[in-house]
């Protein structure tokens, strides 16, 4: 079993992975968003996000997937009405501001 110290350098490898293949700044704005607001749903985020950048519902979605899955800097829970929440993980929160910067 790995001990937390290892759990999160592997977090911040595939993080720093993740915003490396970062073209446009989307993803790199995509994480800082959580840093501003530390639970939101996919509709706040393409709400936020299409003021700077040209995206889709399914897009985020897809992203926040990987995030949430992949990289597992991110909690989700679901209300009544199916409607996902995330959540940045409060013990990821320096490996977040460490790789992607200051919101």
């Amino acid at each position: 079993m790995r001990s937390p110290h290892e759990i999160a350098r592997v977090i911040e490898a595939r993080l720093r992975s993740y915003l490396a293949r970062d073209k446009t700044g989307l993803r790199r704005e995509l994480v800082r968003l959580f840093l501003r607001a530390r639970s939101m749903t996919i509709a706040d985020m393409v709400g936020e996000l299409q003021k700077e950048f040209a995206v889709t519902f399914h897009a985020i979605a897809s992203m926040v997937g990987i995030i949430a899955s992949r990289i597992g800097i991110l909690h989700i829970t679901r209300n009544a009405d199916g409607v996902s929440t995330y959540d940045l993980k409060e013990k990821y929160v320096d490996i977040v501001v460490r790789i992607a910067g200051t919101a």
